[in-house]
């Protein structure tokens, strides 16, 4: 097979993936609803990177080193669950406090908030590694060539950070928006419980491997 045969082999399988709805998708959509339309590419790109980091794992042989050490997979998802409960308490807390468009923008460092909260969730879950590993065992060759090393990272952060960019700019218009601050308390639990399930049941499938 060739190098771009094994390349779009594994894009397509992560295309599919990275659009399955879960914390992510929640995370990148509530900020660029919530905040502005430069928040959510600013996750989006964080999506990026986090998917950048995984894939290198992934090629460096992360994935062997969790199977080996049982414990550390453990500690991993329980981490991260806990961090996605966090992020969803901070959510419903937040639920009843009013909002409005001015508000949601606050320069640089708003962005680099909407950043960081989005590549520390896609970082969360070390389920993702697994994954990533997956789909690379089934497509990568033994020797793998250096095109593949090179283009992996570039083709994964362009899947990653596309795919939210999208979901970015869908809901930052204004009908998303309006829809939002109309019945902002209640959407944001509803987010808030999607993200605080998600993250117990990391927690829980974290505590029945031991």
């Amino acid at each position: 097979m060739s190098s771009a045969a094994i390349l779009f082999s594994i894009f397509a399988a992560m295309l599919v993936g990275a659009m399955s709805p879960g914390p992510s998708f929640v995370v990148v959509s509530r900020i660029a609803i919530s905040r502005s339309r430069l928040d959510g590419l600013a996750a989006a790109v964080g999506m990026g990177v986090g998917g950048i980091t995984f894939s290198v794992l992934a090629l460096a042989g992360l994935t062997a080193l969790l199977t080996q050490f049982a414990w550390l997979y453990i500690v991993l998802k329980v981490a991260g669950g806990a961090y996605l409960v966090y992020i969803a308490y901070r959510i419903w807390r937040g639920a009843k406090e009013p909002l409005t468009v001015g508000d949601a923008v606050d320069g640089r460092s708003s962005i680099r908030r909407s950043f960081t909260t989005a590549l520390l969730t896609q970082l969360s879950n070390p389920k993702t590694i697994i994954v990533y590993a997956s789909i690379f065992a089934a497509f990568l060759p033994k020797v793998i060539p250096l095109g593949v090393i090179i283009g992996l990272p570039i083709g994964i952060f362009a899947i990653e950070a596309g795919w939210y960019a999208i979901v970015a700019l869908a809901f930052s218009s204004q009908r998303p928006r309006q829809a939002y601050l109309a019945a902002k308390a209640w959407i944001d639990r509803a987010a808030g419980l999607v993200m605080g399930g998600l993250g117990l049941r990391l927690i829980v499938s974290g505590m029945m491997l031991r």
